[in-house]
């Protein structure tokens, strides 16, 4: 995961170091700990079984405020943002005039004239500033928030007893202000790890003590500090898209990777709508699950063939030491994305055969993000 790096940098820095990381690796502008001395499938093992922590801060968080600010985000993106209510947080996407991908985002709804939204390596605050035009409103980015992700089963019982809210309460896609060990935080249930998961955030000058209090918790129950790696392994795992490497077009539309959820094309007229009424239907490719009959995982971009026809490309990979397969998202043609439709890939020099499969390959019915009782 790299970007160019410029002056984003994580208060949390000198702790990823002393867990063995270089830091070579960056991501959003911003250095990311890849690595740690640990073992990224024993950090994978503790997030599935207990929980693992994780630095996300680079993501960028942007407030959009001001009287125009719900109507200014209704227009910029594929969701219908008057539909949420304060406290809830939702994943969209921002569409071009042709209806192609420029990012995916979280936003989070903090009054009715007050939003942040959150996004990774995309175009999200070009692309908004470019639209904002007349609407009253004030586009800003954070640049002091650190965002602190608990992500496994044992994440709420670790932070319960530190919060004066009753986080058992909290509902998936949800967000609160509280406080954390006594220092003030919002708290969202949510993550990038197919587990149940909280993420916590804080001020810079707060995030190495609420990362350290984190760990000094949870460390008599086994929650580890984990590292990049080990999210691409969980994230695969249970088929969670990263923006822009499972979008392989350069013009990728929602439609393609399956985010029919994210689009409402029932509120009035937004960047793209037209654009994505003409596509769907028209998809060139889905985004397709994939068992690979190899003892590791394939490299991304490798070729996709059909009786020697190439018809898709592998996004992302891993090999999951949980499911014991090596596992890939691809974006496939239509046609042969049936369940069960076997495939070729070509990596390296060499063949291996495919299975297409029901993603998301971990959990595939999400009881773990959204457990039965929680269900309406």
């Amino acid at each position: 995961m790299h970007g160019t790096l410029k002056a984003r940098s994580s208060a949390l820095n000198d702790r990823h170091r002393a867990l063995g990381s270089d830091l070579s690796s960056s991501w959003n502008d911003m250095p990311v700990p890849q690595n740690y001395n640990t073992c990224p499938y024993a950090e994978a093992e503790a997030v599935r079984n207990r929980a693992g922590l994780f630095d996300v801060s680079a993501l960028k968080m942007v407030n959009v405020t001001g009287p125009d600010a719900l109507v200014f985000l209704n227009h910029v993106l594929t969701s219908d943002v008057s539909k949420a209510t304060v406290g809830d947080s939702h994943i969209s996407n921002i569409v071009n005039a042709d209806g192609a991908l420029v990012d995916d985002v979280m936003v989070y709804v903090d009054g009715p004239d007050k939003f942040r939204v959150s996004h990774g390596g995309g175009g999200f605050e070009e692309a908004a500033a470019a639209a904002k035009g007349s609407f009253n409103v004030t586009l800003q980015r954070d640049e002091d928030v650190h965002i602190i992700s608990l992500q496994g089963p044992l994440a709420l019982d670790v932070l319960a007893p530190h919060t004066p809210m009753k986080l058992s309460d909290l509902k998936y896609f949800h967000h609160t202000a509280t406080t954390l060990f006594g220092k003030p935080v919002q708290i969202a249930r949510g993550g990038y790890s197919a587990e149940r998961g909280y993420e916590v955030y804080c001020s810079s000058a707060d995030a190495p003590y609420v990362w350290d209090s984190i760990l000094a918790a949870g460390k008599p129950v086994g929650v580890v500090p984990a590292s990049w790696s080990c999210l691409d392994i969980i994230r695969v795992e249970g088929g969670l898209l990263f923006f822009p490497y499972d979008m392989t077009h350069g013009d990728t539309t929602p439609w393609e990777v399956r985010a029919d959820w994210t689009i409402d094309l029932s509120k009035p007229d937004f960047i793209g709508k037209q654009a994505l009424v003409a596509k769907k239907g028209k998809e060139r490719s889905f985004i397709t699950g994939l068992d690979v009959e190899h003892h590791e995982a394939v490299q991304p971009l490798a070729k996709i063939t059909a009786n020697g026809r190439e018809v898709g490309v592998v996004t992302s990979t891993t090999f999951s030491q949980h499911l014991m397969k090596s596992l890939a998202m691809a974006q496939i043609e239509p046609a042969y994305t049936k369940l069960g439709t076997e495939l070729m890939i070509e990596d390296g020099g060499r063949q291996y055969r495919a299975v297409v499969v029901q993603m998301p390959f971990y959990d595939p019915m999400r009881l773990r993000t959204h457990p039965v009782p929680e269900r309406t």
